[in-house]
């Protein structure tokens, strides 16, 4: 998603020319304007998995430039761009405000930002126990438990986009987030292996079990992660102390599913996850339940690495001099008018190490919306685009009874061909759930961007529905029917802001976890949609393809460009090479000519090593280029597993067998 955690409009990651230290990777700030600008994109680009743990040693300026140098010329990294470009300006406008502000007088902004402290201060909870538990490069190491040798060598998890990777990956710079066709420049000798969230999932359910026994209404935040509240069980158990109770859990669960999970403790949610990250793998951190270790903990904290600060919004912060939470303090006299109500009051909760202390499981929280979208290659024309929107609406639907929700506002979500993401919904006089009325007034939406933008040409689509009403089979408030969830008549859609007794708005911190999680998505999709451009480009270079099985280059090539080897040298040998497609691994052959030792040629095809002799270093370049050797090798990567039973049975083929060079 375009907008970041704290504000509706899009946010500058450029920085000012006064600001000195910076995050690992980022732009220096004494740098002319376009050098800044570039560094700035540079910076961006390097993702938002940049603080995951066992990076350390990495330079990232390096892998920064790898990066920026394999999209340059990419739609994403066009689109990076001009959002750089909008974010830039954003940043130049709220540095002119803050010198506004600089001449003027901001007592009466000092003192109101002090008595809002003083109500948080009031509310500070010191008497909970908070431990937020997280699995160490989760999906990499349930992968490991099958495959032991895979500790040892940089390994990932997916393909166009990677979901995890080991710590020997992270030596190199690689990350979650990351395209699998960078990933493989910054580290060639990177393993991927193929997503299975069966596997996980199992894995996951066995962590779970063993959590549940500490604090029955723990709440997963995702697969691999966990709140959980320990303060009952310690008053039961007063032998132990949070730091044993910890690492009590923590052996449990390696003992029992071989996985490591490394925790956070302290008086909140928000003060537990960021100390999760502190010794990991496998290790554990604690802040006490006292105001001063709180304050210490925060003061030096990176902004980036609380949980709700995107990548853009840090740059805006450090670029009026917020690199940490404690450079919020000084600053709080000018927080409320450069950002807003919301984003103050966030910050100041940042600042004083203030967070919730309810955790439930999180089936109670309450759904806002139901959505779907697909990603896709450039579609345009009324026919096409009106049967994707049949096709979402009929997922739609199917998402809809699943939740067991109907809604009253239907959004249309649109990523053009140029990467400009746009929305447009309306309000209905009733609630819907079905596909035919999600697709019948789902298609003025979609007619009116055709108006809006002729010759409509789009990537992304998806449709959502907001206003949830819930269609379990109860008691029927007809309030709620008709008004929403606020039970009341002439209610707006809009959520109400809540004040506390000074007039401030009031905003749950869940907010900016939501919109972080939601940017976060959209990152990914944003990189999935680089790695297919990647490996188009890749194939019409190359003319063929080491990442992906491509069907229609089977079908395409016809039978008559079969190569004959005419001669054949006295001695042949078959070597062996790996090919590695998202759902199997294939061993092909490759023919290796046994001629006398002496000067060697390097083929630039497949890059092994030929004899000096024009004529047979010739006959090898057309070998490695006939595409009926690739059909070849294609084919035996997607055959079925009964096909390759039959082919292992009968004799090695003689006949030219390749696979590229990864």
């Amino acid at each position: 998603m375009d907008n970041d955690s704290i504000s509706d409009q899009d946010h500058s990651i450029n920085v000012s020319e006064d600001e000195a230290q910076t995050s690992p990777g980022s732009p220096a700030a004494a740098q002319p304007t376009e050098e800044r600008a570039s560094s700035s994109l540079h910076y961006s680009l390097l993702g938002p998995s940049l603080l995951k743990a066992g990076q350390d040693g990495v330079d990232q300026t390096k892998v920064g430039e790898i990066i920026y140098n394999a999209s340059k010329g990419s739609k994403f990294f066009a689109h990076e761009e001009k959002r750089d470009e909008q974010l830039t300006k954003r940043i130049t406008a709220i540095l002119k405000r803050k010198n506004e502000l600089e001449a003027t007088s901001i007592t009466n902004e000092l003192r109101k930002a002090d008595e809002h402290i003083a109500i948080l201060e009031k509310s500070r909870d010191l008497s909970q126990t908070i431990v937020h538990v997280d699995c160490d490069a989760f999906y990499a190491s349930v992968e490991e438990l099958a495959r032991p040798e895979l500790k040892k060598v940089p390994m990932a998890v997916g393909g166009g986009v990677l979901t995890t990777c080991n710590y020997e990956a992270r030596k190199f710079g690689v990350r979650s987030g990351m395209a699998g066709h960078i990933a493989k420049k910054i580290c060639p000798q990177l393993v991927f292996i193929p997503l299975n969230f069966g596997k996980y999932t199992g894995k996951a359910e066995e962590i779970q079990a063993i959590l549940v026994k500490y604090d029955a209404r723990f709440e997963a935040a995702s697969i691999d992660e966990a709140f959980l509240n320990i303060t009952k069980y310690l008053e039961e158990h007063p032998d132990l102390t949070a730091d044993t109770l910890v690492e009590q859990i923590r052996a449990e669960v390696l003992d029992t599913t071989k996985i490591s999970i490394s925790a956070g403790i302290g008086p909140n949610a928000k003060i537990a996850k960021i100390a999760s990250n502190k010794n990991k793998p496998n290790g554990q951190f604690r802040v006490s339940n006292d105001r001063d270790a709180v304050m210490d903990f925060m003061s030096t904290l990176p902004v980036r690495k609380v949980n709700g600060v995107g990548r853009v919004f840090e740059r805006e912060l450090e670029a009026v001099g917020i690199k940490t939470c404690g450079d919020i303090y000084p600053l709080r006299g000018f927080l409320r008018q450069l950002f807003g109500d919301k984003a103050f009051d966030f910050l100041m909760n940042c600042c004083l190490g203030i967070g919730r202390t309810t955790i439930r499981p999180i089936e109670e929280y309450e759904r806002k919306s139901v959505g779907t979208e697909s990603t896709f290659r450039d579609l345009s024309g009324t026919t096409n685009l009106k049967e994707k929107l049949k096709f979402t609406a009929e997922e739609l639907e199917k998402d809809l009874k699943k939740t067991q929700f109907s809604g009253r506002v239907l959004v249309l979500k649109v990523k053009l061909h140029t990467y400009q993401v746009y929305t447009r919904q309306r309000n209905l006089g009733r609630p819907i759930s079905t596909k035919e009325d999600i697709y019948n007034l789902s298609l003025p939406l979609l007619h009116g961007l055709e108006a809006e933008f002729p010759g409509l040409k789009i990537r992304l689509m998806g449709l959502r529905v907001t206003g949830l009403i819930s269609t379990k089979k109860e008691a029927v408030d007809m309030n709620k029917w008709f008004f929403g969830n606020s039970g009341t008549p002439h209610s707006s859609s809009k959520r109400k802001p809540q004040r506390d007794e000074n007039g401030w708005e009031v905003w749950p911190e869940e907010e900016f976890e939501r919109v972080q999680a939601v940017e976060k998505e959209e990152e990914m999709k944003l990189t999935q949609e680089l790695d297919d451009e990647l490996a188009a480009k890749e194939k019409r270079e190359r003319g063929l393809d080491g990442w992906e099985v491509w069907p229609e280059d089977v079908q395409a090539v016809k039978k008559e460009e079969e190569m004959k080897l005419t001669q054949e040298p006295a001695a042949k040998q078959e070597k062996e090479f790996v090919v590695d497609s998202p759902e199997k691994k294939t061993i092909l052959t490759f023919p290796v000519f046994a001629e006398p030792t002496g000067e060697k040629w390097e083929c630039p095809i497949c890059g092994n090593q030929q004899p000096a002799d024009d004529a047979l270093f010739n006959q090898h370049m057309d070998f490695c280029l006939s595409k009926e050797a690739i059909r070849s090798a294609v084919h035996e990567s997607t055959a079925s597993g009964a096909d390759k039973r039959k082919a292992s049975e009968r004799p090695p083929k003689k006949k030219r067998r390749f696979t590229p060079k990864r």
